[in-house]
């Protein structure tokens, strides 16, 4: 029988950011660490990515992105995975879950921490900028 640790080990290989990337000293705060709203944009292209992947329409707006609770910093040098997972399809929006993951730069054994996590909700559109349904 598969021990649980295994299985979290599996599902993190499976597992297919949206986007990854390594934060610069262009992206900090006086404090050296870097700015939310950096990190809120990227949420924000993550759960684009996945709302493209999942429906297959190439527009949409950002309607809302719910509560936004950072747990750890990050720094210039880590390594920002944002992970998106389609969690509700409607009939013109789409709902995304995004998880932000931070692999600190130069720390042994590659320490990921949990960042934050964010509920985006999109609103398919047209190229006139009309709400349109998903799918056509």
């Amino acid at each position: 029988m598969e021990q649980p640790e295994e299985r979290d080990k599996q599902a993190e290989r499976l597992r297919n950011a949206a986007i990854r990337i390594t934060m610069m000293p262009r992206d900090t705060n006086a404090h050296g660490t870097v700015f939310g709203g950096i990190i809120l944009s990227y949420i924000d292209i993550a759960g684009g990515v996945e709302a493209v992947r999942h429906t297959g329409h190439d527009r949409f707006v950002t309607r809302a992105m719910k509560e936004v609770i950072f747990h750890e910093p990050v720094f210039i040098g880590d390594l920002v995975s944002f992970y998106a997972a389609t969690t509700k399809v409607g009939s013109t929006s789409i709902t995304i879950h995004v998880v932000v993951e931070a692999e600190r730069f130069g720390s042994p054994h590659g320490q990921k921490v949990k960042v934050t996590e964010a509920e985006v909700i999109y609103v398919a559109i047209n190229q006139y900028r009309e709400k349109v349904r998903i799918g056509k």
